[in-house]
């Protein structure tokens, strides 16, 4: 693994400081209750805290970027009595939606990331989607618990245990091969055999208990067992597809397009966004076809394994990403309490070229159609049915139960409008968006 140790004074002060924050501010919540009262806190003082965490957030993000592009997910800290090391767990799919969702990064940046993502282990080709961490070949079990034999001859008290024939904490085999006595469940249990072992090791021990604790930990490396990330093929382990991940990423991959739209970004950087969020939307099951999906495209599954189809079907948390990212991608808008619906994502295969009747259940509960016109489409906003028509100029006409219509001649509705369509008051029949060429 990499080993970083923080060396800079800069990054040592900032996290001193933010920690002696955290401290003063969290004392002053602390209820007083002999006097039954609760400490104030001002609001710059909050501000300042949350300043402090920024910035330490921020260098934290900025020390995890990885020299492929990607960015670490998880690390595993070392304390020690002058310093601090990392260790570095390996990339995954997780980290990158993270870091995309985290707002730290600019749009540049951005797309560095689902390039270098692209390119990177975690894209699978067959399924033209992302596993959530890199596939590996696990050892087999005559493979494991075997000590190096340079660090078993670091240690001179385990050398001579085998020599004695002690075998209260490793043992030698018929191959040569030294392994940790099966029985230690963690270094808990060897530290104590340890400490258990004749008198006439404990100089020895003095000296090597340390050695020894580092070398089981090499051995096993307990501290990065992450469960199924790292020794599952199956149940969204390696090389496994986890869908509701993916569905993370497209939403993240959403909101950095849809900055890079409101920020009016240069039209090339826009372009390869654009790419991105489709390429990662069509690897998704609902656009893929039964034999590659391995069952019906718009069931929610779970996960897939390297070698089946999708596996464990039911209602994930999946489901949620996707309908957001949806509604973005159709334009819907929401900003102050207004409703207001851009086009720039909307692709013109999206709209009908023949007649067709729109189904959807209305705030009666009862099932309506309403026939569609070639070049429009249509979905429900709090089951108001939306429909969306290809025109010269860019207009809303809202239609009323009444059969009253109000007419805008932009993209916005006003508070009346978007409250009734909220608060499900029933006052609104239908709404068409004519969209401007």
């Amino acid at each position: 693994m990499l080993v970083t140790h923080i060396q800079m004074n800069q990054e040592r002060n900032l996290l001193i400081h933010w920690a002696r924050r955290l401290q003063t501010l969290g004392n002053k919540f602390i209820h007083q209750t002999s006097q039954d009262k609760k400490n104030e806190i001002q609001n710059d003082e909050l501000i300042d805290f949350l300043k402090s965490v920024l910035k330490a957030t921020d260098q934290s993000i900025k020390t995890n970027k990885r020299e492929d592009g990607l960015y670490h997910s998880y690390n595993l800290i070392n304390l020690n009595e002058n310093s601090i090391s990392i260790d570095r767990l390996p990339e995954m799919l997780e980290g990158q939606v993270a870091v995309l969702s985290s707002g730290f990064l600019n749009n540049h940046e951005s797309l560095n990331v689902l390039d270098s993502l692209k390119a990177s282990e975690l894209f699978w080709d067959d399924q033209y989607s992302y596993i959530l961490y890199p596939n590996k070949k696990l050892p087999g079990f005559l493979e494991k618990n075997i000590i190096p034999e340079d660090r078993f001859k670091a240690s001179r008290l385990l050398s001579e245990l085998v020599n004695d024939g002690n075998k209260q904490i490793v043992i030698k085999d018929q191959s040569g091969d030294y392994h940790f006595n099966s029985n230690f469940n963690n270094a808990t249990t060897l530290k104590e055999s340890l400490k258990n072992l004749p008198e006439k090791y404990k100089d020895l021990l003095s000296v090597d208990m340390d050695l020894i604790l580092d070398i089981y930990e090499d051995v096993f490396k307990h501290k990065a067992f992450t469960g199924r990330s790292g020794t599952f093929y199956g149940y969204e382990g390696l090389g496994s597809i986890y869908w509701h991940m993916v569905s993370k990423l497209l939403l993240a991959s959403f909101e950095v397009t849809k900055n890079s739209l409101d920020h009016e970004m240069d039209s090339d950087l826009i372009g390869k966004l654009f790419d991105h969020y489709f390429e990662i939307n069509e690897g998704i099951g609902a656009n893929k076809s039964p034999e590659l999906y391995g069952a019906f495209p718009t069931d929610p599954y779970s996960h897939t394994p390297r070698g089946r189809g999708v596996q464990q079907p039911g209602m994930t948390g999946q489901v949620k990403e996707d309908i957001i990212s949806r509604m973005g991608e159709l334009g819907l808008r929401i900003n102050e309490g207004l409703i207001s619906f851009n086009f720039s994502m909307l692709r013109p295969s999206e709209f009908m070229e023949a007649p067709k009747p729109f189904k959807y259940v209305n705030l009666d509960h009862e099932i309506t159609f309403i026939d569609l016109e070639p070049n429009s489409l249509a979905f429900t906003v709090c089951q108001v049915p939306i429909i969306y028509k290809i025109a010269e100029e860019t207009s809303i006409t809202v239609t009323n139960q009444d059969g009253s219509e109000i007419r805008f001649e932009n993209n916005i509705l006003d508070n009346k409008v978007s409250t009734s369509i909220f608060n499900r008051t029933n006052e609104i029949y239908k709404i068409e968006v004519n969209i401007g060429k």
